[in-house]
């Protein structure tokens, strides 16, 4: 995987959830809007340079049946205790209160 782009990196791992852990918030977790809010994320592929000026595709906010969620990427070292830049991927999701 080292040739690709993060951007690349991180939907790959959004979209098939591998090479990454998977965290969803308490509120998602007892929500009965948890799958598709997962297969939201999934599937999502709405960036614009509005909402990834980066172009890392590493964090969206996005609509469920009218409530708002969230994902994000963080990056960390291999024992997952530090940051590490374009290191392994924690793919956080949840509603956007819980952000």
């Amino acid at each position: 995987m080292k040739d690709l782009t993060i951007a690349q990196k991180n939907d790959l791992a959004r979209t098939t959830f591998f090479n990454c852990r998977v965290v969803v918030s308490a509120a998602l977790s007892r929500s009965s809007k948890k799958e598709d809010v997962i297969t939201a994320v999934r599937e999502f592929d709405a960036f614009t340079p509005d909402n990834d000026p980066h172009g890392e595709h590493d964090c969206a906010f996005f609509e469920v049946d009218g409530d708002r969620f969230f994902f994000k990427f963080d990056y960390y070292d291999d024992n997952y205790e530090f940051y590490q830049e374009d290191g392994k991927r924690v793919l956080t999701i949840g509603f956007a209160s819980d952000y």
